[in-house]
C-alpha cells in the first residue's frame, strides 16, 4: 500500500515520532465511538499494521485503549476524561461558577454560558438554560473562531499583548484581510471592559460577553449571554440592565477565584513559611 509523505508538525520544529502515532490512533478512535479494528486504524493513518500493533498494545496496557470483546474494535476507555476531570484550575473554575451563573440566569430570564481558550479556539466549558419552557443556548463542548466571536474577542482582547499576537497568527486568510479593524474593536472591548454584538451565527440574539480574571490578571474565560428580547415577561430585563447583571457575576467570579487561590496559598495552623 502507498505509504503518504510524513509532514513536519504544524508549528514546531522538533518531531516525536512514536508520540505522534500514539495521538493520532487517541484523535482518529474519538471519531469512532464503536470502535476501529487494527486493521481499520492502520488503513485510516496509512501505517503498517505491524507499527499499529506496537502502538496498541501498549495503549491497552496503559489503559488508554480496550477491546470490549475478542474480535471486537479498539475503542477509547474513560481515562482521558478522568484526567480532564482532574485538571483542578478547570475543576475550580467550574465550581465556583455553575451556582452563579445559574443565580444569572433566574435572574434575568437569559441562558449564559463560560468560554475558555483551548488550542487557539474558544470552547464552551459551561452552560445554563434559561428558566421556563423556551430559550436560546449553546451546547457544552461548543468550539468557535475567536474574531468573529463575542466570547472570542474577549479572550483576545485581555490577553497580555505576546499572547494575543500568538493567538492572531493562527487567523484564517480571511480574518487576517481584517485585522486593522479587529485590533480597533479589541482596544474597544479592553477600553469599556465588556463585547456587546449581534451574533455572528444567529439573527435576532444579541450577545454579551465579560471577562472573568485569575489571581494574576489574567483573563480565565469569557461568560456571555445570548440575549434575546421577551415580549412575554412584564418584567423582562434590558440589555443594559442584564449587561449590568452579567458583569457583576464575572467581578463576584472573579473574586471568588482570589479568594480560594488566597485559602490555598496561606500556610496551615502550625506550618511555617520558609
Amino acid at each position: 500500500m502507498p505509504r503518504r509523505p510524513k509532514k513536519e508538525p504544524e508549528g514546531g520544529r522538533y518531531r516525536a515520532p512514536a508520540l505522534d502515532k500514539g495521538l493520532d490512533i487517541l484523535e482518529l478512535l474519538a471519531h469512532h465511538p464503536d470502535g476501529l479494528t487494527q486493521a481499520e486504524i492502520a488503513r485510516a493513518l496509512d501505517r503498517s499494521v505491524g507499527e499499529i500493533f506496537r502502538m496498541l498494545a501498549r495503549l491497552v496496557e496503559r489503559g488508554w485503549v480496550a477491546i470490549r470483546r475478542p474480535g471486537d474494535g479498539y475503542v477509547l476507555t474513560l481515562k482521558l476524561f478522568e484526567l480532564a476531570h482532574r485538571f483542578t484550575p478547570m475543576d475550580r473554575l467550574l465550581t465556583d461558577a455553575l451556582p452563579l451563573m445559574k443565580e444569572l440566569s433566574a435572574a434575568v430570564h437569559q441562558s449564559c454560558h463560560l468560554t475558555v481558550l483551548e488550542g487557539g479556539r474558544g470552547i464552551v466549558l459551561a452552560q445554563v438554560d434559561a428558566p421556563g419552557e423556551m430559550g436560546f443556548a449553546v451546547r457544552v463542548g461548543s468550539t468557535m473562531s475567536l474574531p468573529p466571536s463575542c466570547s472570542g474577542r474577549v479572550l483576545l482582547a485581555f490577553q497580555h499583548e505576546a499572547d494575543r499576537e500568538r493567538l492572531l497568527e493562527r487567523m484564517t486568510a480571511a480574518e487576517r484581510k481584517q485585522a486593522a479593524a479587529l485590533a480597533k474593536q479589541l482596544a474597544k472591548v479592553r477600553e469599556r471592559g465588556f463585547e456587546e454584538m449581534e451574533s455572528s451565527r444567529v439573527r435576532g440574539v444579541h450577545d454579551l460577553s465579560v471577562p472573568v480574571f485569575d489571581p494574576r490578571g489574567h483573563v480565565l474565560g469569557a461568560l456571555t449571554m445570548p440575549y434575546l428580547q421577551r415580549i412575554d415577561l412584564g418584567s423582562a430585563r434590558t440589555i443594559a440592565e442584564a449587561r449590568g447583571e452579567l458583569a457583576r457575576t464575572a467581578r463576584t467570579l472573579s473574586a471568588r477565584i482570589e479568594e480560594a487561590d488566597a485559602d490555598r496559598s496561606a500556610p496551615r495552623r502550625g506550618e511555617k513559611r520558609s
